[in-house]
């Protein structure tokens, strides 16, 4: 009886799915269970569009996007703005000199000064930018050639870096602190503002290198190593990156809550940017009190100290001046996007409308020919 339930055959040419201990088979029902999840008769909403919902849709985006597009682009024009080139590669810039002969092994810096004049008072904060072009901090290689550990004050990682590093991992059969393409190409010009006085003497405009970085990259991304407030003593045994012309202790000894890897301008380097051509926050002119405004039209002069070579790599060096508003900085596109849309949208409710009020009362039922 077993071995004629074995060799059976159901109707419709297949096996018995499996025989129990009484020796009658039972096939395996894969009907989905009878649910309403299950056999899809779950409720559902299937909009109607009709001229009466479409068409005030059009008109309602219409007439908030484009007052808010205008005033984006009011807010953005307002925002006071100046770059200065100061690359150097014309031979009538004042840095001619400097791009042409500086290169990454020149033992001495060079300096060079360009004058500039404000057009219009700059009110409020002052930021002040550098900015780089045909610099690609994006290329995957250079955004992974760094070591978060060892950034955030690990010390095994101080000592053994990670492989991501290399060839900027070792030199001198010594670990590099810090270590990657990224810290190896830190940009190190230093610039200086002057105004220039009616007598024509120089007044330096006061700079200010802290609050330019992220809070968290401050205090939670970036860490010194610990164990000693020293940190010669601490970074003892490492070597400083290959085009560097200091180690990361001596960044800025002055202040040791900006020294080490917590160093803003290191840090600001480090947030590595999206295209080619970019800026990245170098200093804040503050708003004194008794100065109205914080820079006031006139002459000034740019001390720049030319550290950073980019004739290699067809690049270009700016310095920007900026005010900043509720939005941020300087960007039209924003306002003129949402113009573009709102004005497309009602301009598209607009033809809908006529198209409707024209053909839409039409009686479109077919003529059956008798």
């Amino acid at each position: 009886m077993m071995a004629s339930n074995y060799n059976a055959k159901e109707e419709d040419g297949h096996q018995p799915a499996a025989i129990g201990h009484g020796g009658a088979g039972t096939v395996k029902n894969k009907k989905p269970d009878n649910t309403a999840f299950k056999q899809q008769r779950l409720p559902a909403w299937q909009p109607i569009l009709t001229a009466g919902t479409v068409l005030p849709a059009f008109f309602v985006i219409g007439l908030i996007f484009i007052p808010i597009g205008i005033g984006l682009f009011v807010t953005s024009n307002n925002i006071k703005e100046l770059e200065i080139d100061y690359t150097g590669g014309d031979m009538s810039s004042p840095c001619y000199n400097c791009s042409q002969s500086y290169s990454w092994n020149s033992t001495k810096p060079c300096t060079c000064s360009v004058p500039f004049s404000l057009d219009q008072p700059f009110e409020s904060n002052v930021f002040m930018y550098y900015g780089l072009s045909n610099f690609y901090q994006n290329h995957r290689r250079y955004v992974k050639s760094r070591d978060d550990s060892q950034l955030n004050g690990d010390k095994a990682s101080l000592k053994s870096p990670s492989k991501e590093c290399e060839p900027y991992r070792t030199s001198d059969e010594k670990p590099i602190a810090p270590c990657g393409a990224i810290a190896n190409s830190l940009f190190n010009d230093t610039l200086e503002l002057y105004y220039i006085d009616p007598n024509g003497s120089r007044t330096a405009i006061p700079l200010v290198k802290k609050g330019i970085a992220w809070w968290t990259d401050k205090h939670v991304k970036f860490r010194n190593p610990g164990g000693n407030d020293n940190l010669t003593v601490v970074f003892q045994g490492t070597s400083k990156p290959v085009n560097w012309r200091k180690s990361v202790y001596e960044l800025d000894p002055s202040d040791p809550d900006n020294n080490g890897f917590i160093n803003e301008d290191f840090i600001v380097w480090m947030r590595t940017a999206a295209l080619p051509t970019f800026r990245k926050l170098y200093r804040i002119i503050h708003k004194k009190p008794n100065m109205t405004p914080t820079l006031p039209l006139g002459q000034y002069i740019l001390e720049v100290t030319y550290n950073y070579p980019v004739r290699s790599f067809e690049g270009r060096k700016r310095m920007i001046l900026s005010t900043i508003s509720w939005m941020g900085g300087k960007n039209p596109f924003l306002g003129i996007a949402y113009i573009t849309v709102g004005s497309v949208c009602f301009f598209l409710g607009i033809v809908l409308l006529i198209i409707h009020h024209k053909y839409g009362n039409r009686n479109h039922s077919a003529d059956i020919p008798s």
